[in-house]
């Protein structure tokens, strides 16, 4: 599975900030085909993710339907990402 797609950074403030992008809806369609094949625990579907120069393995978080994007502090700095960029974001399952 290999997606890219445009979405917003948002920030969730729980014990400590997170900040994340949503997969939008038929994107998070195209993962749930794969995801009982690569997931583990909480239906988390490991994936490298690519914005801008920066690439990370990562899990994406299914969340109503949908999954989140977590974005790392390295990668936020490294790419100049704050809360309400968009931004490009490149998928792909391992």
């Amino acid at each position: 599975m290999r997606i890219e797609f445009t979405g917003d950074v948002f920030e969730w403030r729980g014990p400590a900030p997170f900040f994340y992008v949503a997969v939008p809806d038929a994107e998070s369609a195209e993962v749930r085909t794969v995801a009982s094949a690569v997931t583990y625990g909480w239906g988390m579907v490991p994936v490298t993710a690519r914005i801008g120069g920066t690439e990370w393995r990562t899990a994406l978080f299914p969340k109503e339907g949908r999954y989140l994007v977590p974005l790392k502090d390295a990668v936020r700095r490294a790419e100049g990402i704050g809360a309400g960029d968009s931004v490009v974001v490149r998928l792909e399952a391992w």
